[in-house]
């Protein structure tokens, strides 16, 4: 199992594109790995045959364990084997492609293991049938699913994962199209790697370092007049994301304590802007980073942050785009939450939340009119970044946003 990570502690393995038997060369791809932030290609350096796979799809190994042997054919690997087996504790199997198998009430065949023949039989009850893929019948154990309740909507009617998956039980109701759970109803949703190393990376940060948090209010109608001309003049669509991305990149220019990490015997001050971006994903947050953002402009900031966007929802981004940051910021304004604080991305020194654009009655020239604000709030690590380093780089920031125009200067 390679470590395609500076964090990664173990590895999922997505998806075999080889079997045993198969000659490989080197260059060859010969899996998908799902790390702790992305899903990445695996490729051989070597040549020969692959003689061993030692852990199936879906499965999760720690990083230098074996997971696959190559060699020449016939040679005897069972040394390799033993020492495998002996550091997992488990015996791994060759993958194999699931063929479907009929459950029935003597499902005591060597073809099946014990533990599903006794699951499948309590399931069904006595002498019923069914025809399900291995997969579907596991997940069905896992849910105590009965499976004579389940229509199978495979070939000649067999239950796949997906009728296991979409199955509702007679205690539900479908009520005005929402399905409504009349009993007592729960599942379990096993913790992905990229889940797990969240919990474990934010748990660490949250309780190593001590955050302060900071929020202002800005007002936001020349930001909007901004953005609406820009795109009209240049013919370029931006978001409000991008203009706040450009303006933190130049505040933490002036303003470099702030971009700065801490280490025991020092604080290390970044003259280099790395900003990370916190996109959501369907198994948790990933923070792909625009490197050199001070540098760049504001097209370029939308063009990068969609790109990252679309490739961190498939799996795609290399770790080399989701490492390095030097502060990170994470948005929330466009799912309508007014304000709110984040945890700290170690090893960075504070992240700024940015909340939605509110129409609300200011106060401006001793007179209450209608205008638009946002709220920000930065959290910061009390051991690098103190308060007034904080506050000297929001009022820095204030300038920015409520000015628009100097991003331009």
């Amino acid at each position: 199992m390679p470590r395609l990570s500076d964090t990664m502690e173990e590895g999922t393995l997505a998806k075999w594109f080889k079997k045993v038997g198969d000659s490989i060369n080197e260059g060859d791809i010969l899996a998908e790995i799902e790390t702790d932030k992305a899903t990445m290609e695996f490729e051989s350096f070597h040549e020969g045959e692959l003689l061993y796979i030692g852990i199936k799809e879906g499965e999760t190994a720690p990083v230098d364990s074996i997971i696959a042997i190559i060699g020449k054919k016939g040679e005897n690997i069972s040394s390799l084997i033993n020492v495998s087996e002996s550091k997992s504790k488990k015996e791994p199997e060759p993958v194999k492609e699931p063929e479907p198998v009929k459950v029935t009430e003597t499902l005591n065949t060597p073809n099946l293991q014990k533990e599903e023949t006794k699951s499948a039989n309590d399931l069904k009850g006595s002498g019923s049938k069914v025809l399900i893929s291995p997969l579907a019948n596991k997940l069905a154990i896992e849910r105590g699913v009965d499976l004579s309740q389940v229509k199978g909507t495979g070939d000649n009617g067999r239950i796949v994962k997906r009728d296991i998956e979409n199955y509702k039980p007679a205690t539900f109701v479908n009520t005005n199209n929402m399905i409504i759970a009349t009993e007592e109803s729960s599942y379990d949703l096993p913790n992905s790697t990229m889940r797990k190393s969240i919990a474990k990376r934010l748990s660490e940060s949250k309780f190593t370092a001590p955050h302060y948090y900071l929020t202002v209010e800005f007002e936001m109608d020349n930001m909007i007049s901004f953005r609406e001309q820009y795109i009209n003049t240049q013919n370029i669509k931006i978001s409000y994301n991008d203009i706040i991305a450009k303006a933190v990149a130049l505040s933490l220019v002036k303003n470099p304590k702030v971009n700065s990490r801490w280490h025991d015997n020092k604080i290390e001050i970044s003259e280099h802007v790395h900003l990370g971006v916190a996109v959501a994903v369907e198994d948790g947050l990933v923070v792909p980073v625009i490197q050199f953002a001070s540098s760049k402009d504001m097209s370029q900031i939308n063009t990068q942050v969609k790109d990252f966007a679309e490739r961190a929802k498939n799996k795609k981004l290399t770790p080399a785009e989701i490492e390095g940051s030097t502060f990170t910021i994470s948005n929330l304004g466009m799912f309508g939450i007014e304000s709110f604080t984040s945890i700290i991305n170690q090893p960075n020194s504070a992240i700024l939340s940015i909340g939605s654009i509110i129409e609300k009655p200011i106060v401006r020239d001793g007179e209450v009119v209608v205008g638009n604000t946002m709220k920000l709030t930065l959290a910061c690590d009390h051991r690098a970044v103190d308060g007034a380093t904080g506050s000297s780089f929001l009022k820095t920031l204030k300038e920015y946003i409520e000015n628009p125009v100097s991003i331009l200067i």
